[in-house]
């Protein structure tokens, strides 16, 4: 179970994901609107999963993403829209944004996009993690 927090100006879309999220075996530990004060709050509950529409993909909704990012580099970024073009994607990416949730909320895909980039994240450090091992065994099995 995963410590989850939503930031979306909606107070319905935050409810809608929140449902979605708890009915699939996450703890929803906050919610907010996109003001200053919320930020900070949010951002003391350290969650491991973030779902964030930023509203327009403009200057203030990436710089949220840059913000977020840097106060919880560790945090599963999701940006959740009703329309992502390809250079929301790409600016989006290139913020550290992990995964995409597309409104309107789909149960099934919101929650398979979260376990796919769980899944892809896990791979990706797995190799890391074993070349580290075998580095550190042929010192000792060379010795």
């Amino acid at each position: 179970m995963l410590k989850a927090v939503i930031l979306d100006a909606n107070a319905v879309a935050r409810n809608l994901l929140a449902s979605v999220l708890v009915n699939g075996g996450h703890e929803v530990v906050g919610d907010a609107n996109l003001s200053p004060a919320s930020l900070a709050r949010i951002i003391k509950l350290k969650p491991q999963v973030i779902c964030v529409d930023v509203g327009e993909a403009d200057t203030e909704g990436l710089a949220l993403l840059d913000k977020l990012r840097a106060d919880l580099p560790k945090t599963l970024l999701f940006l959740v829209s009703s329309k992502i073009d390809a250079a929301t994607l790409q600016a989006a990416q290139q913020r550290g944004v992990h995964g995409f949730i597309v409104k309107p909320f789909n149960s099934v895909a919101v929650l398979t996009s979260i376990r796919n980039t769980i899944l892809r994240i896990a791979k990706q450090q797995r190799p890391a993690v074993a070349e580290g091992e075998s580095e550190g065994q042929g010192e000792t099995d060379g010795g």
